[in-house]
């Protein structure tokens, strides 16, 4: 009996340590955060911990830049989902085509996934700077605008400015995932296709689409959770700024923390954030009958 109870000793052994680190970084945090919604949790003022039920709910749902983040949040991850699949689907089957340096090419399309969210912040930061930016001296130069632009200080461009630099960042996991499943279509499709008179665009809405359709709505669900849960390009660019007119829910929740202190509250906004990206994934799921998902 213990000769062959060993080796699932052995196995539960050999897990141990990865459960462990699951359970201290994953869960246990998720479970303080629950709790930590429902008291008064000042960094500051650590002796007074205690629940206060729903009183940091109420104070979220009654604070303007919450509400203004919510509008904020929508806005960015529709617009930034449209525009990264949209150009990423062009830029995958513009790499799926044989021509000449196609895997230079590539690397550069890939590059932007390799950095950091906060790093390109900082990087289009530079860019859309007023005064040494190279996108005003660029627009200035090619007679565009006749006065330089306050990309990141305007609140009519600074919403602009932020989309921008996350359209470009997530542009590379959409034509890495559609170029992979793209290749995976069988020629004899397209032959079939030609025989039959098809001609580009009817292939493409006949036949690609078709057959990658899992591969886009795996895709599309993670990345839209992906741009709601990731605060970093914003963090990088405006922090928040001008007046709280980019702030998003998860920039909002680090805002709370980082400026105010106030665990509680921002733990109440995860809440929220936990709640929607639930009802988003069941309402996504419903709609596009995902349950084929896993043949991806």
């Amino acid at each position: 009996m213990g000769f062959r109870n060993s080796p699932r000793r052995f196995i539960a052994l050999s897990l141990l340590p990865a459960v462990a680190l699951v359970l201290a970084f994953t869960y246990y945090p998720f479970a303080r955060g629950i709790v930590m919604a429902f008291q008064n949790y000042q960094l500051f003022d650590l002796t007074n911990v205690h629940f206060i039920g729903f009183a940091n709910f109420k104070g979220i749902f009654s604070d303007p830049k919450f509400k203004s983040a919510i509008g904020n949040t929508a806005y960015w991850v529709f617009i930034s989902l449209i525009l990264q699949f949209t150009i990423g689907l062009t830029v995958a089957l513009l790499l799926n085509k044989r021509f000449r340096g196609r895997g230079i090419f590539q690397g550069f399309v890939f590059y932007p996934w390799a950095l950091s969210g906060f790093l390109i912040g900082l990087i289009w930061k530079w860019m859309f700077n007023s005064q040494i930016g190279v996108i005003n001296d660029f627009l200035l130069r090619i007679g565009v605008i006749g006065d330089r632009i306050g990309f990141l200080s305007d609140p009519r461009w600074a919403k602009f400015s932020v989309i921008t630099a996350n359209v470009w960042y997530g542009i590379a996991f959409f034509a890495i995932m559609l170029l992979a499943a793209l290749q995976s279509v069988p020629s004899e499709l397209y032959e079939a296709g030609s025989m039959d008179g098809a001609g580009a665009a009817r292939k493409l809405f006949n036949i690609t689409l078709p057959y990658i359709m899992p591969t886009v709505l795996t895709t599309t669900l993670l990345r839209a959770i992906w741009i709601f849960n990731d605060p970093a390009i914003i963090y990088g660019l405006t922090n928040g700024g001008p007046a709280g007119e980019t702030h998003i829910l998860s920039s909002l929740m680090l805002d709370r923390i980082m400026y105010g202190g106030d665990y509680g509250a921002a733990s109440a906004i995860g809440i929220v954030m936990i709640g929607i990206l639930l009802l988003y994934t069941i309402f996504y799921l419903t709609v596009t009958r995902a349950g084929k998902l896993g043949d991806f």
